[in-house]
């Protein structure tokens, strides 16, 4: 079985960035971070008719986790950047490619 271990996300917005929804890419989850990072550019391009304007981001996915990630919280600012992250049951464990970190395995 695969682990995954970065996950892609792309998000399309409206000309004025008040409107954005996520965009389907062929591949969205990798065995890498690195594989993400190199497979992002040529994701957006598939999609880039898709809406005005289109950002996306690699985020990590922690393989002992991957099954339990229950939400994906994005927003995109007006300047364009996207904010997004992981998380298990309303806790943050994943953000923007930063890897996360592994004390909230031992929080109750």
């Amino acid at each position: 079985m695969e682990h995954i271990a970065a996950l892609l996300l792309v998000i399309g917005c409206s000309d004025a960035m008040t409107e954005c929804r996520e965009l389907t890419v062929p591949v969205s989850v990798f065995e890498t971070f690195e594989a993400c990072t190199a497979e992002r550019p040529f994701a957006l391009a598939d999609v880039r008719g898709q809406a005005r304007h289109v950002v996306g981001e690699c985020l990590v996915v922690d393989p002992a986790l991957e099954d339990d990630y229950d939400q994906i919280v994005w927003t995109v600012r007006p300047d364009g950047s996207l904010e997004a992250s992981l998380e298990v049951s309303g806790r943050l464990v994943a953000s923007n490619g930063a890897r996360p970190e592994k004390d909230y395995l031992n929080q109750q």
